[in-house]
């Protein structure tokens, strides 16, 4: 299975002047880990994650006033749609994160994660085990 059979094509873009709130909600209002984020100054994309986030209000800053550019990760690893689901997988364990911005020859197309991975690896008939157990 590749890529693109497990990439989010839902793919928040947003500027790095975004303070680190108006990128949690529009994340959330999206239901989605991560955004790319796109410096039409200098031609720069990074990603934004979840994480990202945490770690800022955990460190008592405050998300009104920190912007998304301050916090984004811009050595960033892409992924091609027509990678195998193991070489985005064995990128992200090397790289410790969970998120690949996709590109094409355009720019990118989507967003792989772990938990994209993850469902494309589970059968969809297999039943949940209980937690109440």
């Amino acid at each position: 299975m590749l890529v693109r059979d497990a990439m989010s094509t839902v793919v928040l873009t947003i500027g790095p002047a975004h303070t680190l709130r108006q990128a949690a909600r529009l994340m959330s209002a999206r239901r989605v880990g991560a955004a790319i984020v796109l410096d039409t100054d200098t031609s720069g994309l990074g990603i934004l994650t979840e994480r990202d986030i945490l770690n800022s209000i955990g460190a008592d800053q405050d998300p009104d006033h920190e912007t998304a550019g301050a916090h984004t990760t811009n050595n960033v690893v892409f992924a091609a749609p027509t990678w195998t689901l193991e070489e985005a997988a064995a990128a992200m364990t090397h790289g410790g994160f969970r998120h690949l911005v996709v590109l094409d020859g355009t720019g990118p197309v989507g967003i792989v994660s772990v938990r994209d991975i993850i469902r494309c690896w589970t059968p969809a008939h297999r039943r949940t085990p209980s937690l109440a157990g």
